[in-house]
């Protein structure tokens, strides 16, 4: 008994020792990292102080802390970083859907200005502004080198005001001017229409105002069709839909979903993401769905995307979206500031990471540049849609195997084809999308 109760004390004793032993250096090392930090800290206040005693010119304390916070925030990524008060209250109240401007959401890359997408019906996509642009100048003053917030104050100004800005446009050989004239943008975040037995719905931006906006323009289509028995499906078209909230996004999917994972997100320390899942009840009661998607399209579209297309619940057609998979979150700071600070990733159902790489469609489709109108093209294509035909021909036989009723639903979805093969000039992308609801419904049965 003596010699058990040694030995468990002789291991007790050596554990101790070897806790001990390599608790030692790992509370060296941690000191070190501490005196390291507050090195780095006492550079910084001197050169601080030396820029305030030394500096050419006298410099606003508050305009260096600030810099030198969205200088530390601008280095980790393109999305990182500080907002003012000023810009914190203006940056909460684009999440509502009314703000000033251009109207085009852009990113830094390279140390240019890259928009991302142009918005529906502002001063920017009314001036032909297109996702991809470069902006290069504004108002003959070069912003290259800038930091993003410093280029966008530039861009902002008076309503009414008019703002000249130099883009750099792949395909085209020499930097270009726009002309635009600033207005208050009032973003109507969704809209619909019907095309033969089809919605289209168009989500513009997530606000506050998405869901409920696409649940009414939704409603309102269906209603015109006369049911929901009288829909073929619907288009959703995120085209240069730069993103916003993700509550926002994840709505949208579960409006089309009854089960299933919406998207997750993973930080930096294990057990810090989240996993968003669809709750019962499809609008459309599984109808069919086609996602239109194009290389403005980013964040929460590339989360309504990916989701739709893992969960094979909808097919995408366009190109390549934007590729921004990261999640940023808002931390509030002293003196009504904050900061946007990525901490996380986004991940699709499958497990796919959407950051840098984007959503690829399904189907490839590219939207062809108008080419320059022909007046003579366009009478002889006249002429053509409006040849005789058997039913014109002076004495033809009449159809005795269709019912009056009969021939005018015939003709009632000859006009409904004509109108979306009206759409393909207007719109060959959205003309493509609907020309797939339409074949899907030739195969898949229409729900009873």
């Amino acid at each position: 008994m003596k010699k058990m109760l040694f030995s468990a004390l002789v291991g007790t004793v050596s554990g101790a020792i070897m806790v001990t032993q390599i608790a030692g250096p790992l509370v060296a090392q941690e000191a070190q990292a501490e005196s390291s930090v507050y090195e780095q800290l006492d550079l910084f206040g001197d050169v601080f102080e030396r820029i305030r005693a030394q500096y050419v010119e006298e410099v606003s304390t508050e305009d260096l802390i600030s810099a030198a916070i969205n200088g530390m925030l601008t280095s980790l990524d393109p999305h990182s970083n500080y907002l003012s008060a000023k810009d914190f209250a203006e940056m909460q109240v684009d999440t509502k859907g009314e703000f000033g401007g251009l109207g085009i959401e852009v990113t830094q890359e390279e140390g240019f200005i890259k928009v991302i997408s142009p918005m529906d019906g502002t001063p920017a996509d009314k001036a032909g502004i297109l996702a991809g642009d470069f902006i290069t100048h504004v108002n003959g003053e070069a912003i290259s080198g800038m930091m993003l917030d410093e280029a966008v104050d530039k861009m902002r100004g008076p309503i009414g005001s008019e703002i000249i800005i130099t883009v750099v446009r792949e395909g085209v050989t020499e930097p270009f001017d726009v002309s635009i004239i600033r207005d208050a943008i009032k973003l109507t975040a969704a809209t619909g229409r019907v095309v033969g037995h089809t919605i289209v719905l168009r989500l513009s931006t997530f606000n506050e105002q998405t869901t409920s906006g696409m649940t009414e323009a939704l409603t309102k289509g269906l209603e015109e069709l006369g049911g929901i028995e009288k829909l073929d499906g619907v288009v959703i078209d995120l085209r240069n839909n730069p993103g916003g909230l993700l509550n926002e996004a994840i709505s949208v999917v579960d409006a089309f979903l009854d089960t299933g994972e919406i998207v997750s997100t993973r930080g930096r320390t294990a057990g810090s993401g989240e996993r968003f899942n669809a709750t019962p009840g499809d609008l459309i009661e599984g109808k069919p769905i086609v996602l239109l998607i194009n290389g403005g399209s980013a964040s929460a579209s590339e989360i309504v995307a990916g989701a739709l297309q893992d969960q094979r619940r909808a097919v995408v057609v366009g190109t390549k979206s934007f590729g921004k998979g990261s999640v940023q979150t808002l931390i509030p700071l002293k003196g009504d500031g904050a900061m946007r600070l990525t901490t996380a990733r986004y991940y699709t159902p499958s497990g796919r990471s959407i950051q840098a790489l984007g959503i690829s469609p399904d189907i490839v489709v590219q939207q062809p540049i108008p080419p320059t109108v022909d007046p003579a093209a366009i009478e002889e294509k006249k002429s053509a849609v409006e040849r005789t035909s058997e039913a014109d021909l002076r004495g033809a036989i009449t159809n005795d195997s269709m019912t009056e009723e009969e021939k005018q639903l015939y003709k009632d979805e000859l006009a409904r084809a004509e109108e979306s093969a009206k759409l393909r000039d207007e719109d060959y992308q959205l003309a493509y999308a609907v020309d797939i609801i339409k074949g899907l419904t030739v195969i898949v049965p229409k729900t009873p």
